[in-house]
């Protein structure tokens, strides 16, 4: 399914969870802070910004985390797999032309930016950026999308 979202954000609505996606709109370098290294990565007009809420919680959290990497190119935290706080993170994100969610991952311990921990019930999609919109492939005919409208006009 292909969506047209301009500066907008598609949110991907399940029972229990949500995924918010977004489309970069300038190129920027991100920096991936892990407990051993530190890795950028070349980010490019037209890929996604994904926020992932494996178990819901508040829309408006989610959204400022997006902007603050997607607009202010904020530095994403990756902690080690053992980490006692990686349960506690109720949003993730993840940057890339293309993104899948996979719900057998701890969330905030991934560094590589193509998967993003999901709940189970949105396992399994794929998202990928086409320009000003959303390719959204593998949706469960249980999930909504609904157009969350952009705060900035840029």
């Amino acid at each position: 399914m292909n969506t047209s979202i301009g500066n907008d954000v598609l949110q991907v609505k399940g029972i229990h969870s949500f995924l918010l996606a977004a489309v970069v709109r300038e190129n920027f370098s991100l920096c991936i802070e892990a407990s051993h290294a530190e890795y950028c990565q070349g980010v490019h007009a037209g890929d996604l910004v994904v926020v992932s809420a494996p178990e819901s919680g508040p829309v408006e959290p989610a959204l400022m985390l997006l902007e603050l990497v997607r607009t202010y190119h904020l530095p994403l935290l990756v902690l080690p797999r053992d980490h006692p706080g990686s349960k506690r993170i109720p949003y993730v994100v993840s940057v890339g032309p293309v993104i899948r969610t996979n719900c057998s991952i701890v969330r905030g311990t991934h560094p590589e930016q193509h998967l993003i921990c999901s709940s189970d019930e949105l396992a399994g999609i794929t998202l990928s950026g086409n320009g000003d919109g959303i390719d959204v492939s593998l949706l469960s005919p249980t999930l909504t999308m609904d157009r969350i409208k952009s705060r900035d006009n840029r």
